[in-house]
């Protein structure tokens, strides 16, 4: 039976959001295509009618779910009576840490990411920069160079503690990555720029 233009294109967004989702908990090989199809409720012989490969949906998937991401940040921050620590406390909590499906696909994916290809990269790279252009724009006013080092900073170390907190089997120790984080991020915060 022949779909409508419209009824494909839903189809085609269906897929994608369901691939940020898969691809985010089981890895960009951890899942085949079959797997994906079925997970939006289609049939595999539907996949290349929508998509030039895997690493195409992969990129399409990867760009929606950093777009995802950057939108949660912009909304917390504009809920919160302090939008960097509205921002901060999200991404390193215990919540968060366990989101393995609708959480950072930095965190999930990056170093999956790291090992894929250009294509499937420069989402990845458009999201990084997306996401410090949020916290810079949070950080007291500062010289650019300035904001965007500590942007660069605040970044890596709220990926990388969620990270480990992933990894780790140890609850306490996880739970104490992810607390030392806030509390370094809070120190990295409260320095006024230009101030050691």
């Amino acid at each position: 039976m022949r779909v409508s233009r419209a009824q494909a294109e839903a189809n085609r967004e269906t897929v994608i959001n369901v691939a940020s989702r898969l691809f985010r908990e089981r890895g960009f090989d951890g899942i085949g295509l079959k797997d994906l199809m079925q997970g939006a409720g289609l049939t595999q012989g539907g996949f290349y009618k929508q998509f030039d490969s895997k690493d195409d949906l992969a990129a399409l998937a990867s760009r929606r779910a950093m777009e995802s991401t950057t939108r949660r940040w912009s909304s917390v921050a504009a809920s919160s009576p302090d939008p960097l620590q509205g921002v901060i406390d999200l991404y390193l909590s215990a919540e968060h840490r366990g989101e393995t499906a609708d959480g950072c696909p930095l965190v999930a994916l990056g170093s999956d990411a790291a090992r894929q290809s250009e294509d499937i990269r420069e989402p990845f790279q458009d999201g990084i920069k997306a996401h410090l252009e949020v916290l810079e724009e949070l950080l007291p006013a500062a010289e650019h160079e300035e904001a965007s080092s500590k942007a660069m900073s605040l970044l890596a170390l709220m990926v990388g503690a969620v990270t480990l907190s992933r990894i780790v089997t140890d609850k306490n120790l996880a739970d104490r990555f992810l607390e030392t984080a806030i509390a370094e991020a809070k120190r990295l915060t409260a320095a006024r720029i230009g101030e050691p």
